[in-house]
């Protein structure tokens, strides 16, 4: 018998939000084939987004936002919808981190989520 596997959805990861049309913004993803829930970080010289990078030094490193649906910049940059503000609450289980960022460096993005009023929970 076939094991089918369920994907992730997009915005599988919220759990609440406040009003759709101010929490949720279309932005530019630079790079990366990134799956919904991806926890994301701003590129301080150009504005785009890329996957979180607790080690990277080019603003990604500061967790921002977390993507809407599936977004494929492998060859190129694309558009996106990401929940950019709160209030909203997401579902920690469902939130997507580029690599294996350790425990620290996990809390340490649901926190910077937190200030731009996203509670991770």
């Amino acid at each position: 018998m076939t094991t089918l596997v369920e994907g992730k959805h997009a915005g599988g990861f919220l759990v609440w939000e406040a009003f759709r049309d101010y929490t949720r913004e279309t932005i530019t993803i630079a790079a990366g084939n990134l799956e919904p829930g991806t926890v994301i970080g701003k590129i301080t010289a150009s504005g785009n987004y890329a996957a979180h990078d607790p080690a990277a030094t080019d603003g990604t490193e500061t967790a921002v936002a977390v993507l809407w649906g599936k977004a494929d910049a492998s060859v190129g940059a694309v558009p996106a919808v990401a929940l950019i503000r709160g209030p909203a609450i997401v579902n920690r289980h469902d939130l997507v981190f580029a690599g294996t960022p350790s425990e620290g460096e996990i809390a340490a993005a649901h926190a910077a989520l937190l200030e731009a009023g996203i509670l991770v929970r």
